[in-house]
């Protein structure tokens, strides 16, 4: 099985490439060039007694050469100049690149005369990275104030007073790219990847209940798998299933709600907001005591599908499409469980034992720099090695959904580098002090923006709002404010079809397979009457 893998012609390039990676890795270690960068991670993360009154002191600080400008800040310590550095920010036309690049994803696709062009893989980059670009420009030429670097460790980086802003612009890319970018699209490849090698093949009956079994073993795979994989993995068996009925557009839209989005919020890879809160210092089980409101919202959707299936879908069936689906009956049948499940469970463990700022559990030892990355980049080049290519055939398997989600989140990092700072300056102003309302209003952007970076704005927002007697989640933010951070970000990506990236997958999926699914606004006519009220309820009760 594997000399046939290896022979598919399209996985042999990624293969190679993927090796090359690993070389790579190993002559860098070879030089103890992760190394280096572990130990720098572990002494900020868990500096000593005698380390903790200077750590602050070591921040690094361009001079200035109108310095006479400020004698204060120059005598007064660290602590002074990481509070100079946050009480200035990018202008607020620096948001300009970010909408635009987030009402280019939304926008584009619906226009008569975009939608074709904007299909390109290679045009979707053209404009993130232009996009992108403009902005690390606005750091080169024009920014004057501090920033935060947060690659590889926490530091204070001053602009150029004579020149351009070479360090400034370097602290920026590394924080878009470096250390968020390289782990959210390594960790989405290799679920996506790994699970395409994996097929469920099957024509149950398509009843109610087959339907919502479907759904609900959906919704619990999406939190250990990711939203990409469980969605990638049940999406055609579904499809294939109901391929005898006549109304199959509310199965794959609830299907969406739950698979795609509502299920995944147990774990830091079940989607992907929640990773980048892990990448900030946020526990990796600390997602799980979301349980209460993760059961609430996805047993109410699964009873309402059931409900909604059973009393008005499936009695409209027409009759002869009711016989044939009860006759053409094949079992499920898997393929390429081994090794691709095998490989699933080592993604997850990548992501929770392999930290540069933890000690693997029971020893001292720190985990290299990327080390994750590279471990999920080995899983990757094992499942194509050893799997199967008529598998993957037979799922129709490609890259081009992920290269997508590569080419524009490469831009939404970049751009999203100033409203963070904007946010970091200002969050407090906006007036978000409770749970409910960091709910909503995370949770109204994630339903027209991708929630991974809405995540990550209203996550820095909270930072700076202090609860009194409230517990602290690393890296501080006071919990019930997370709670509604996350959730929001999760549940009510739902909304649209933009809100997160497997929502779009499973749309083209099942228009391939002859499904006319709605368009964006008729998805939110459903989205609208069947979530938000569900949500109004779960204010209510966890919030």
């Amino acid at each position: 099985m594997a000399n046939e893998h290896v022979s598919h012609g399209s996985d042999r390039p990624l293969l190679f490439a993927i090796v090359g990676v690993l070389a790579l890795y190993g002559l860098a270690a070879a030089f103890g060039w992760p190394q280096k960068g572990t130990a720098l991670i572990a002494d900020t993360a868990h500096p000593s007694p005698a380390d903790k009154s200077s750590t602050e002191d070591d921040a690094r600080h361009s001079p200035k050469e109108d310095d006479s400008s400020d004698d204060s800040a120059q005598g007064d310590s660290a602590e002074h100049g990481a509070s100079h550095a946050v009480k200035d920010h990018p202008p607020y036309w620096m948001l300009t690149p970010f909408a635009l690049l987030l009402g280019a994803i939304a926008v584009l696709p619906l226009l008569r005369w975009t939608g074709h062009w904007w299909e390109s893989n290679r045009n979707r980059f053209l404009v993130a990275a232009v996009l992108g670009v403009l902005t690390l420009l606005y750091y080169l030429t024009t920014h004057e104030s501090p920033v935060e670097a947060h690659w590889p460790t926490h530091d204070i980086v001053d602009h150029s007073a004579d020149g351009l802003n070479w360090h400034v612009t370097w602290t920026v890319l590394a924080n878009a790219i470096l250390y968020e970018y390289i782990p959210f699209i390594m960790l989405l490849f290799s679920l996506y990847t790994i699970s395409g090698g994996i097929r469920i093949q099957g024509d149950l009956p398509a009843r109610p209940s087959t339907n919502t079994a479907f759904i609900a073993v959906g919704g619990l795979l999406a939190s250990f798998i990711g939203t990409t994989g469980a969605a990638m993995l049940l999406i055609r068996p579904l499809l294939e299933t109901n391929r005898e009925r006549r109304y199959v557009v509310h199965t794959v839209i609830v299907f969406i709600f739950v698979v795609c989005n509502c299920g995944g919020c147990l774990l830091p890879i079940g989607d992907p907001p929640l990773f980048l809160g892990y990448l900030r210092g946020v526990p990796f089980l600390w997602t799980m005591d979301l349980w209460p409101a993760w059961l609430f919202v996805n047993g109410a959707l699964l009873a309402i599908y059931y409900v909604w299936d059973r009393f008005w879908f499936y009695p409209r069936e027409a009759r002869p499409d009711i016989v044939r689906d009860e006759r053409q009956v094949q079992p499920l049948r898997f393929s390429g469980v081994w090794p691709n499940a095998l490989l699933l469970a080592g993604v997850v463990f990548s992501v929770a034992l392999l930290d540069p700022s933890k000690p693997l559990p029971g020893t001292t030892w720190h985990p290299w720099m990327y080390s994750r990355e590279i471990a999920q980049l080995g899983l990757v080049a094992l499942s194509l090695w050893l799997g199967s290519a008529a598998v993957r055939r037979a799922n129709n398997f490609n890259y081009h959904a992920i290269i997508e989600v590569a080419a524009l989140f490469f831009g939404i990092f970049i751009c999203m580098q100033a409203p963070l700072q904007i946010l970091n300056v200002r969050g407090g102003e906006l007036g978000l002090t409770s749970p409910t309302q960091f709910f909503w209003f995370t949770g109204s952007l994630s339903s027209v923006l991708d929630n991974a970076p809405t995540y990550v704005v209203f996550f820095a927002t909270a930072e700076n709002v202090k609860v009194a007697g409230e517990n602290l989640v690393p890296p501080g933010v006071a919990e019930s404010l997370l709670i509604g951070v996350s959730l929001g970000a999760v549940f009510m990506g739902a909304m649209t079809y933009i809100g997160n990236g497997p929502n779009f997958m499973v749309k083209a999926i099942a228009e391939k397979s002859g499904v006319r699914m709605p368009s964006f606004f008729g998805y939110m006519v459903y989205s609208c009457s069947i979530l938000l009220p569900l949500f109004i309820v779960t204010t209510l009760i966890f919030l």
